[in-house]
């Protein structure tokens, strides 16, 4: 656990496109899968009572209240979770906030970036105490990895799987993935946060978890009234002489829009329906609205980002109205979660209020 320190990403970056599950196709039913598939079958009949690991949920936790089973409608379909889950298994690249806030520890976590030893950022060190969950890996999931922790749900709302991914994954436990009405990583926090909250059984506790980070985005915003009706360009490094940019429905641009910040209609147009999009250079113009923010995971990327010269001609980074999110902060608008956001209000919105001259 690092505390409060800041973390600094490394090469990855979770905004662009190339986030996959790591196959494109089905994935045949290894001896070694099946074995394990039994296995995780026999644990959730016997109601994964013999055994308690160090990573599960804590014995102190609150009993969950509501009723099982509890079955979640999702865009394959629905999951079926028939019992409190015991073993959970967070496959999406930030699910673990949305676990860890119903006092829930899961046994594995995928990595997304950040040191390879550590998945619990500064705002969740708490809920996770001393855990040492499994850590899959970002790049490609295995199907026989993720059957051996005998899970009896896996949480995969921030992974982007496909259909058969999920085919996949279901022989193993529930799968829970996003609601149809949203695209990939566009699954707003709160719609997030209840969905994790019935999948777990606590669905009073996910209400009142949105209620009051809702509550506090609203004393934030009513104290920075001049944030209200900025328009906004999220961007980071060009790539490929292309500069990448989040549409309206990303997870990191929901957090200004619930300060009254605006995407402009332009941009949207052109991330189409995906959460993001890039600009050519000839198209850069675009990013000139009241504020720029710019997304930096490294000290490389800034220095790239503050050399290019045709972004140092947009009359927003000429004029002094774009800023930098970096280092714990950066981090807490990429997982965008009831646990995150607290953080990010505190440590970053004096900054935007500054920039955009509110």
């Amino acid at each position: 656990m690092r505390g409060g320190a800041s973390r600094v990403r490394g090469a990855e970056t979770l905004w662009q496109g190339s986030l996959t599950f790591g196959y494109t196709h089905p994935v045949p039913l290894t001896r070694r899968l099946a074995a394990a598939l039994l296995a995780a079958a026999a644990t959730v009949l016997a109601g994964c009572a013999a055994e308690t690991a160090p990573t599960e949920t804590p014995a102190g936790a609150a009993p969950a209240a509501d009723a099982y089973p509890v079955t979640i409608e999702h865009r394959f379909g629905s999951a079926t979770i028939p019992a409190a889950p015991q073993r959970v298994v967070s496959l999406g690249y930030t699910e673990q906030d949305a676990i860890l806030a119903f006092g829930v520890v899961p046994v594995g976590v995928r990595y997304a970036f950040g040191p390879q030893d550590d998945v619990f950022f500064p705002w969740a060190d708490q809920a996770a105490g001393g855990a040492q969950p499994t850590i899959l890996p970002r790049e490609a999931v295995d199907p026989e990895a993720v059957a051996a922790l005998r899970p009896d749900l896996i949480m995969a709302i921030t992974a982007g799987l496909e259909q058969n991914e999920y085919d996949v994954l279901s022989r193993i436990a529930p799968v829970v993935v996003p609601p149809k009405d949203y695209v990939d990583f566009g699954v707003p926090w709160q719609v997030q946060t209840r969905v994790t909250g019935q999948a777990l059984g606590q669905t009073a506790r996910a209400d009142e978890l949105v209620r009051q980070v809702e509550a506090r985005f609203a004393e934030v915003k009513a104290a920075n009234p001049g944030l209200v009706g900025k328009t906004l360009a999220l961007s980071g490094p060009s790539s490929d002489g292309q500069y990448p940019f989040h549409a309206t429905d990303d997870t990191r641009t929901r957090f200004f829009g619930e300060l009254g910040m605006v995407v402009p209609p332009e941009l949207d147009a052109v991330a189409g329906d995906r959460f993001y999009g890039y600009l050519s250079r000839e198209q850069a113009s675009m990013l000139d609205q009241d504020v720029l923010v710019l997304q930096s995971g490294s000290a490389e990327e800034r220095a790239a980002i503050e050399a290019d010269p045709i972004l140092a001609a947009v009359p927003v980074v000429a004029e002094g109205r774009s800023l930098f999110i970096e280092g714990a902060d950066y981090d807490a608008l990429q997982f965008a979660s009831a646990l995150s956001l607290p953080y990010l209000l505190d440590g970053f919105v004096p900054e935007l209020r500054a920039v955009a001259g509110a």
